[in-house]
């Protein structure tokens, strides 16, 4: 269910939990902290800022949990990795392919939801070279509205 353009924060966080259950993972008070983390999270956050949150009410946990649950929930589509230039970053409200607009000022990350769905690009892809497109990244580049009056200035 979506509300308000993003995903309810219970029910992403109950799907999580149901694929590690699935795998047979351990789940622990971290994972569990971790996977509220995710659900809730506003923006788009790296796995070094999901750690410093979790840390502030797990201080015990390593960055290696951080990590490897990540990996897992990857593997099951569940968050959506979003691949700057080496700094990854992750969506775990909305983990299908989806654009995403990045300000090269702020570094502010917008879902570019309105946009038309690359649906229509990866079969015309598939159409003409006969290529598959088994996975995708929308990245836009440039400056967002704040960041525009500021330069406008």
């Amino acid at each position: 269910m979506i509300i308000n353009n993003k995903t309810d924060p219970e029910l992403r966080y109950q799907k999580m939990l149901a694929k590690l259950r699935e795998r047979g993972c351990r789940i622990t008070s971290h994972r569990i902290g971790l996977l509220h983390l995710i659900a809730e999270s506003e923006g788009h956050p790296s796995a070094a800022q999901l750690y410093e949150r979790l840390r502030l009410q797990f201080p015990t946990v390593s960055l290696a949990t951080v990590y490897k649950t990540i990996a897992l929930l990857k593997q099951d589509n569940e968050i959506l990795e979003i691949d700057l230039h080496g700094q990854s970053r992750y969506d775990g409200n909305k983990p299908f392919q989806h654009p995403h607009l990045i300000c090269t000022r702020c570094g502010q990350i917008i879902d570019g939801d309105a946009l038309p769905s690359m649906l229509t690009i990866n079969q015309q892809i598939e159409d003409v070279y006969g290529f598959k497109v088994q996975q995708q990244q929308q990245v836009f580049y440039g400056l967002c509205p704040k960041c525009q009056q500021v330069t406008d200035v």
